[in-house]
């Protein structure tokens, strides 16, 4: 047999290239760009060492061939082989039990960011009656999913667009998360449009960047109130956008008078001129866009910040215009992802018993049926994935699992994820994995939380997956991607995906009238059914459709909000409870707000900032690209190294109240010499995988530092800080072991 060659989708990050796949035998070849990949900017793909390294990831040793089954005590690591179907029995099995005798609230699960394919995740617990589903959602792409949709009644599509005359990058780094809108800014700049930097750190972006405001971490709320307050004292607002498309401007008018300019220098740490500076730039280049990211969706403040940014954005009359924050809607005729999820097979009275709902109500189930009617009445469909719109208050779901309060949970199945990495409070999340019944585990390599699981199933990758690619149910546009490899070979590896593993286990729970399809490809033809199409002819089609954007669509059907406009001040945050403005709040542990512990702990930590080449925890165990990147750096300013006796390339221990890790200390002028910059997604493949070593994980995990305190989480969307922490640095007492 020849080569084929197969246009698949990668799903390695959140760019969502289109590649092209080289197969021979059924066996991999290689990865290349695709030429003719739909995306109006050079492909990220050329120059992508993920790309590059795919054959080496796909034939390590360390990748997970079938399902395995524990069979020493939990964490000893030993483990049997097992078939498939010995493994859908069993899980089932024991899922059927603890639904039985607890209810089926009392079984749950993580996600991580997207390696998998979530609606069918989101099908299977809907039907079994659970909604306790969790995970890195909640501090990634999550908040500004639902704020946006609470406020506009979309996910506004930002990216690279020429028309843009002035972007802000605000808490995110392109030039090592989104290659494509970085290469975008570049020749933007080279245009002579204008970009400003929002960010604790002063990296690729900020170099290039017309201003850059070195914010003090966790106050970006406050930065966002006070450029207001700027464009509406100086008359800069789009007052025929407001007049007609904005409610609440005259109440937004007034509480922005707490925030003058020289207030919010003394909070965020930016010299008044620059906040003035800033907010004139922005307003008199129009259209503008305001690319943000998980910089500042890991803060205390974050729902507060999304809705302030959003009403700069709409005060300028930036949103849905060319060049600014577009509002697509749903894909016309296609089926989304949210139809495929069964949200309405959930009993109701299951809804109320997610953990959270009663607490954190704008992500859960109260502000999810609230925001979904608005935005159906005026697109004809819900917007998003349920699987990462509504979530279910990860820290209170580990503190159930060793509480039992309200409720215990006692089994959890984890997809693509690493919560013994990932998510925050290693200690409390370990605790937790432990007391579980049963804890299952779907991943392409042994991980950490892996190592603590009864089953390890082997999951599919990207390659082994069809797929259409719609921004999660976010934008107007799809992209497909074929199956490039088979899941399974005689002999060599068996592997399943997503809609495999899910729909096996809900046939044996008596699901099986909810799961007519019998393979991926099958679901992708029943979606395209409206367009007449099925999924191959979609593919020799080009595999793309992209409908064109009315600019115009809210003059004409409104804003898919209570009040058909853009909510300045928010009606569905007032029904819900909470404030119908954005107010900022000090975070928990500042200087500011915690003096005394900060003579023990003097500088602030922030965590989280994307590290090339790896995606968050993910591919440690490559050899390739452990040489690129071998050890975890914390970055220093050089002036607060010396003063502690710390030397460029030293070992050196991070500790906040929480524990401590080490990393390896990288002199940073690019930040201020109060804040420290630690490495996330940090652990060893390499090391032993049984306890007490869990592959490194206590070793230079920085969310052994971290802290989930419920009491710090966001009050409307239960996200947990990765942002404001009170840390001290010191030197690890040097051995020929380091």
């Amino acid at each position: 047999m020849g080569t084929e060659v197969k246009k698949a989708i990668c799903r390695w990050c959140n760019a969502r290239c289109r590649v092209l796949v080289y197969v021979k035998d059924n066996h991999l070849v290689k990865v290349e760009p695709d030429p003719d990949r739909p995306t109006p900017t050079w492909p990220s793909t050329k120059a992508c060492v993920r790309r590059v390294m795919a054959k080496e990831w796909w034939d390590h040793p360390d990748h997970l061939k079938y399902p395995l089954k524990r069979v020493g005590a939990r964490g000893e690591g030993k483990w049997q082989r097992i078939s498939w179907d010995q493994a859908f029995d069993e899980i089932a099995a024991k899922l059927g039990e603890i639904k039985e005798k607890y209810g089926a609230e009392c079984v749950g699960s993580t996600l991580g960011t997207g390696r998998t394919v979530d609606e069918y995740r989101s099908r299977f617990f809907n039907l079994f009656g659970s909604s306790n589903n969790c995970g890195q959602g909640t501090i990634c792409h999550g908040p500004r999913a639902i704020m946006f949709k609470a406020l506009i009644g979309w996910w506004p599509y930002v990216g690279a667009d020429p028309k843009s005359k002035c972007y802000i990058l605000w808490g995110r780094e392109p030039s090592h998360s989104w290659a494509t809108v970085w290469y975008h800014i570049r020749n933007c700049k080279k245009e002579g449009k204008k970009l400003i930097v929002i960010d604790p750190r002063r990296d690729e972006s900020a170099s290039i960047a017309d201003i850059h405001l070195q914010i003090r971490p966790g106050t970006d709320c406050a930065l966002a109130l006070g450029m207001i307050n700027v464009v509406i004292n100086e008359g800069l607002y789009d007052r025929e956008f407001v007049t007609s498309y904005c409610h609440g401007f005259d109440q937004l008018k007034e509480h922005v008078k707490q925030y003058p300019p020289k207030r919010v220098s003394e909070i965020t740490w930016i010299p008044v001129n620059k906040i003035k500076e800033a907010a004139r730039l922005y307003a008199t280049h129009k259209p503008g866009a305001i690319i943000d990211g998980m910089g500042v969706e890991h803060l205390e403040n974050n729902a507060e910040y999304i809705h302030a940014r959003l009403s700069l954005a709409a005060i300028v009359g930036n949103i849905n215009v060319p060049g600014g924050e577009v509002l697509s809607g749903p894909h016309p005729k296609a089926l989304t992802a949210n139809e495929i999820e069964a949200v309405d097979l959930m009993p109701e009275g299951q809804k109320k018993k997610m953990l959270g709902s009663d607490r954190f109500r704008v992500y859960t189930w109260p502000g999810y049926d609230m925001i979904q009617e608005n935005l159906k009445r005026v697109w004809g469909k819900r917007g998003g994935v349920f699987a990462f719109d509504c979530q279910a208050s990860a820290p209170l779901v580990y503190r159930s699992i060793i509480s039992g309060e309200p409720y215990q949970i006692r089994a959890l199945i984890t997809l693509g994820s690493n919560p013994m990495i990932t998510q925050a409070n290693t200690k409390l999340v370990y605790q937790a994995l432990k007391n579980l019944d049963l804890y299952v585990v779907v991943d392409f390599v042994m991980t950490p939380s892996a190592e603590l699981a009864d089953y390890v199933l082997a999951g599919a990758s990207w390659m082994e997956r069809p797929c259409i690619w719609d921004g999660y149910n976010n934008a107007n546009y799809l992209i497909g991607g074929e199956r490039a490899l088979p899941t399974s070979i005689e002999g060599e590896y068996e592997h399943r995906d997503d809609y495999q593993i899910w729909k096996e286990l809900g046939i044996r729970l008596g699901q099986g009238k909810y799961w007519p399809w019998n393979s991926m490809e099958e679901v992708l033809d029943y979606r395209l059914e409206p367009m007449g199409l099925t999924f191959d002819e979609f593919m020799v089609k080009g595999g793309v459709d992209r409908p064109p954007v009315d600019h115009e669509a809210y003059k004409k059907k409104g804003f898919a909000t209570p009040t058909g406009k853009v909510e300045l001040y928010s009606t569905i945050l007032e029904r819900l409870g909470y404030d119908p403005l954005p107010a900022y709040r000090e975070p928990a542990e500042t200087p500011i707000s915690q003096p005394e512990l900060a003579k023990e702990y003097p500088y602030i930590l922030i965590t989280g900032g994307r590290h090339r080449p790896f995606f968050h925890s993910e591919f440690r165990h490559v050899d390739s690209l452990r040489k690129r990147h071998p050890y975890p750096l914390v970055q220093i300013h050089p002036e607060t190294a010396r003063k502690l006796g710390i030397e460029n390339d030293d070992w050196v221990w991070i500790e906040t109240p929480m524990g401590r890790c080490r990393q390896k200390c990288q002199y940073y002028d690019g930040l201020n010499p109060r804040v420290i910059h630690a490495q996330h997604g940090w652990w060893f493949p390499e090391l032993p995988g049984e306890e007490p070593w869990l592959h490194g994980v206590w070793e230079s995990n920085i969310n052994v530092c971290t802290n989930d305190d419920p009491g710090r989480l966001n009050p409307l969307l239960g996200a947990w800080p990765l942002r404001t922490f009170l840390c001290k640095v010191y030197p690890v007492r040097k051995t020929r072991h380091l």
